[in-house]
């Protein structure tokens, strides 16, 4: 079993950044894949980013390539998703999940891959 909390949303300018933190708990062999999703009112829950802890492998969503910056630190248990050259269209409350599963080397991309969830952060850019 996994628990995932997060933290570090907020309201920002657009232009500005942001850095959220996701404190990971419990069996680290059932968060092998561990990632950011964002979701809108209205709109479908989609992935932003995706880290492979086994090998590192990185995914990042068109929208926030060059922007957005996945990281992870292992002494900790955190995941962390820096936000760069933040725009209004990023608004929308973030969440960290995490799986075992994985294809190869790389992670899944679609939030019904992710079986644990925290309960989510918002970010607003005005």
């Amino acid at each position: 079993h996994v628990q995932l909390v997060e933290s570090g949303g907020g309201s920002v300018q657009a232009g500005g950044s942001l850095r959220l933190s996701c404190k990971i708990t419990g069996d680290p062999y059932s968060s092998n894949c561990r990632a950011w999703f964002r979701q809108a009112p209205g709109k479908e829950r989609e992935g932003v980013a995706a880290l492979y802890i086994g090998g590192g492998s990185t995914y990042y969503d068109d929208s926030v390539k060059g922007r957005f910056t996945i990281s992870h630190d292992n002494a900790k248990n955190m995941l962390y998703l820096d936000m760069n050259s933040l725009k209004p269209e990023d608004t929308a409350m973030y969440y960290c999940a995490a799986d075992a599963r994985s294809r190869g080397d790389y992670c899944n991309r679609s939030p019904s891959d992710f079986t644990y969830w925290g309960q989510g952060t918002q970010v607003t850019v005005s």
